[in-house]
């Protein structure tokens, strides 16, 4: 069953407006704690594929903190909920994340993926998840 937008057009791309893509409450959590943990980063390097949001050069990671519905966590189990335009935008960017991730590996990066609700469940774990990744 699609479900009506209860917003007028005019309130939907406002609110849209609002949705910022970098520097989110869970980017600045997660670096927050990265910085405790005396590791240093740059953020959102432009110069590799889907400007990850912390990228770790030495190292070689680059870590994505996607939100859970932009980027379409268990995707299969509700989209058919949604209406046609938010199907196409969502299913965009899972295969732009399926592109960039497999250019970053290509490329001998190792990617960190954390999701919305990872980081609001357990921060702590998600940072230990990076911290891992820099030590292998």
């Amino acid at each position: 069953m699609i479900r009506k937008d209860r917003l007028t057009p005019a309130q939907r791309s406002y609110c849209m407006s609002r949705v910022r893509g970098r520097d989110t409450d869970l980017e600045r959590a997660l670096r927050g704690a990265l910085h405790k943990a005396g590791v240093r980063f740059r953020k959102h390097v432009a110069k590799l594929p889907g400007r990850p949001d912390a990228v770790f050069q030495k190292e070689k990671v680059a870590v994505f903190i996607d939100g859970d519905f932009w980027h379409g966590y268990r995707y299969p189990c509700w989209r058919r909920g949604l209406s046609p335009f938010w199907r196409t935008k969502i299913e965009t960017n899972r295969n732009r994340d399926r592109r960039n991730f497999r250019r970053l590996h290509n490329s001998g990066w190792t990617v960190v993926r954390i999701w919305q609700h990872q980081i609001e469940a357990d921060l702590e774990l998600c940072t230990a998840r990076v911290l891992r990744a820099l030590d292998a």
